[in-house]
């Protein structure tokens, strides 16, 4: 595929997995959550082009700067999630608002570094935007994963927002 394809394909599959973090999901624990990333890390080093082989030093530490961006946006983007589960032991997820946060502030963070690799004059693949983001889903996966395991099933009894707390006998009165 030719760079404007590889770079639309891939904005297309960031904005279909970011929009679907909004809404409530339910997430199941047990299984594989690391074959997408796998596939994808699969697809940025089948080809080669991830580094410049003229400025080999320049591109590995750009890479690095940028794979280092993506693995803080995944695991911001699983600690600003929110978690939760029902009576039945399901786990339920739905991004916040910090979460869109979080998005925005990596993707300015890799154009910015994006910007600065043309500067230099590296080329630069399309690869290496694959790889970021399988290492932002892993990372994200994984938390969530690890966050769920640590929660309980919701019983019958239990109540939100303190509502088993004890109320006044009184009404207070302005």
């Amino acid at each position: 595929m030719s760079g404007l394809v590889d770079v639309l394909a891939i904005l297309a599959v960031a904005v279909l997995v970011i929009a679907r973090q909004f809404r409530p999901r339910r997430i199941e624990t047990d299984r594989r959550w690391w074959v997408v990333p796998g596939v994808l890390v699969f697809l940025a080093l089948r080809e080669p082009g991830l580094l410049d082989p003229r400025h080999q030093t320049e591109s590995v530490l750009l890479l690095g700067a940028e794979l280092l961006i993506a693995l803080a946006t995944g695991a911001g983007w699983a600690w600003t999630t929110r978690l939760w589960t029902t009576s039945d032991g399901a786990v339920w997820t739905r991004s916040s608002k910090a979460s869109a946060l979080v998005w925005i502030t990596g993707i300015a963070l890799r154009a910015g570094f994006f910007g600065l690799g043309v500067v230099l004059g590296l080329r630069q693949d399309t690869s290496a935007l694959l790889l970021g983001l399988a290492l932002t889903l892993l990372a994200r996966s994984g938390i969530l994963i690890w966050r769920a395991h640590g929660l309980r099933p919701v019983t019958e009894q239990s109540t939100a927002y303190c509502e088993d707390l004890p109320r006044p006998l009184h009404k207070e009165r302005v």
